[in-house]
């Protein structure tokens, strides 16, 4: 992909997320990076999150200590890393990292963090919050179930908060389990406007939420599978 010339700023990055674009890079040490617009866009529904029942009993047993921007570099830097073959390299290269973590400072960008017994992190996700919009940007898992709690967790702050849209970017078949809609571009626009207006609170849940306080806030008629 051809590379943008722009240094990635956080006022770039505000202004480009409030119109629909996203950036990556080609790979971890790629200098550059370039942005992306879909045609199709992948977002879920927060009155309509589906819960798998296994991920549900993971959850109430509270086996993570789920925390919210408690580290968020570290977050990043392991949503970064090669986990399989099949991720031998990534699209977040350092100015990415940088930025983000920039964002994170000016209070743009949160993490969601699930640490185990012995203070380990374990799993985890990252994304940017512009007004009633959450844009999820990546997460990760060195832990069964670790990155599906914490997902669990951003649905219940998100509906808590009064967010109106989670943008996913892309529909996978990982992220279809909960109930994630594929749009398109226009539908997109018009949803982002709409929570663009749509004043929210990211931390109305509190810092450290209780599972029972965090179950509570799914929707009443939650999908389970």
């Amino acid at each position: 992909m051809p590379h943008n010339p722009q240094p990635l700023t956080t006022e770039l990055l505000l202004h480009a997320y409030a119109s629909g674009y996203f950036p990556m890079a080609d790979a971890a040490d790629d200098p550059g990076y370039f942005w992306v617009y879909p045609e199709l866009r992948g977002v879920i529904p927060l009155d309509r999150f589906h819960l798998p029942r296994s991920l549900a009993k993971a959850v109430k047993r509270e086996r993570f200590r789920v925390r919210v921007d408690h580290d968020f570099a570290a977050v990043i830097a392991a949503c970064a890393e090669p986990d399989d073959a099949a991720r031998s390299n990534t699209w977040i290269n350092a100015p990415i990292r940088h930025a983000y973590i920039e964002l994170h400072q000016r209070g743009f960008a949160h993490s969601v963090e699930c640490y185990d017994g012995d203070g380990a992190l374990v799993g985890g996700l990252y994304g940017v919050r512009l007004n009633g919009a959450f844009f999820g940007e990546s997460m990760f898992s060195r832990a069964t179930d670790a990155s599906k709690v914490a997902l669990v967790h951003l649905i219940a702050r998100l509906r808590q908060g009064g967010f109106t849209l989670l943008d996913t970017q892309f529909l996978t078949p990982h992220l279809a389990r909960f109930g994630t809609e594929e749009i398109t571009r226009a539908e997109y626009l018009k949803r982002l406007q709409d929570a663009l207006h749509v004043k929210a609170d990211f931390n109305r849940l509190g810092i450290e939420p209780s599972a029972a306080t965090v179950l509570a806030a799914l929707p009443e008629r939650i999908a389970y599978g």
